[in-house]
């Protein structure tokens, strides 16, 4: 790998985003999540049990978007609590999460960081 392609893929890990990502789901035994983001692998991507139906994975992701899916016990599931889905070609509905990088969503929640001051002289 050229230190060029080191530098480009070392700037994409720096740039990714812990998402934490949570299901409910009281009678699964084993729960998945399977996307975009691994190739639509239906047991790439465990989740942990909490206990009393919760489910949860921590997810790294570059920014970008991203649909998604769980896989409960073996049986592909919609996620309710999706607040954006988007058919798919199996009668069911992916979930779609947008991953935001952080400087661009520091910039919207703080323009006056990135907007030169302006001295002021004292007369």
């Amino acid at each position: 790998m050229s230190k060029k392609q080191k530098a480009k893929a070392t700037d994409a890990t720096s740039r990714s985003r812990c998402i934490c990502v949570e299901f409910n789901h009281p009678t699964a035994n084993e729960v998945c999540i399977a996307g975009s983001f691994n190739d639509w692998k239906p047991t790439a991507t465990p989740m942990i049990s909490l206990g009393d139906g919760k489910w949860a994975k921590e997810l790294a992701l570059s920014p970008g978007r991203y649909e998604y899916r769980f896989v409960a016990d073996g049986q592909w599931v919609d996620d309710p609590a999706a607040k954006e889905t988007i058919p798919n070609s199996y009668g069911g509905f992916n979930a779609v999460l947008v991953v935001v990088d952080s400087a661009i969503k520091e910039e919207a929640n703080n323009p006056a960081k990135t907007k030169p001051q302006s001295s002021r002289r004292s007369a």
